[in-house]
């Protein structure tokens, strides 16, 4: 895998999402730079999965300015996204693999030994030739970060990929984000799970309907919030 060039940062200047006549989200100033982890927090429907949307390019602000880069109407290529319930093609788990590599147009001859790197770097190496729909949730997640990875992407967005999974599987896809990360890709994930907040974030952006309450590197936040949004929130209190 190879060190990936910057498309850093993601500037989000006074951004909004208006959907039915909704704010889903409401006047974000943010950005996402290179270096560890981002995690987005906070509770349901404070727009982390419209904001990763956003971020990758997938939808188009209603008001504001989005550039990635210091560009802005085209988002690069190297960007890849897992959502929280990926589809598994009707094929191995390696033949998953080998298609995305074909889709983001890797040589042909290149690609048994690209896809069993990324099979390693997942940990599914042993199960390469079982059909990818008969894989456990965790297994299911595991290839689709190695999917997006066939990409070689220099930013990952990851939406909530443990949720609903049991402690060994979401250990597993924690090691796989530490691993991509080390390599320079960038990882910007959501998540409800404050304690894999805490293992995993090098800086926080807590939301709530639809605004950013705070972004700051993670230890200051949960050595203590600075927003009564926040104090709650790592409390365990519900954010209404």
């Amino acid at each position: 895998m190879r060190a990936p060039e910057s498309a850093l940062p993601i500037a989000l200047e006074n951004v909004s999402v208006v959907a039915g006549g909704n704010a889903i989200l409401d006047g974000v100033s943010l950005a996402f730079a290179a270096g560890p982890p981002t995690i987005l927090i906070g509770p349901n429907g404070a727009g982390k999965t419209t904001l990763l949307r956003l971020a990758m390019g997938l939808i188009a602000p209603s008001r504001g300015r989005l550039t990635w880069d210091g560009r802005a109407n085209i988002a690069p290529e190297r960007y890849a996204i897992v959502f929280q319930r990926p589809v598994m093609l009707r094929r191995s788990t390696a033949g998953n693999i080998q298609y995305a590599l074909a889709a983001a147009g890797m040589p042909r001859a290149s690609r048994d030994a690209r896809c069993a790197e990324l099979l390693a770097l997942v940990g599914l190496t042993s199960l390469a030739g079982r059909p990818a729909r008969r894989l456990s949730g965790g297994e299911q997640q595991r290839l689709a970060l190695a999917r997006a990875l066939a990409k070689d992407p220099s930013v990952l967005f990851l939406d909530e990929p443990t949720a609903s999974l049991d402690p060994a599987a979401t250990k597993a896809i924690e090691d796989v984000v530490r691993a991509v990360a080390a390599r320079g890709i960038k990882i910007v994930m959501s998540t409800h799970d404050l304690g894999e907040a805490r293992r995993l974030a090098g800086d926080v952006v807590l939301l709530h309907r639809g605004r950013v309450v705070e972004s700051t590197p993670a230890a200051e936040f949960f050595a203590g919030p600075r927003t009564p949004e926040g104090r709650k929130f790592i409390a365990g209190e519900l954010l209404v």
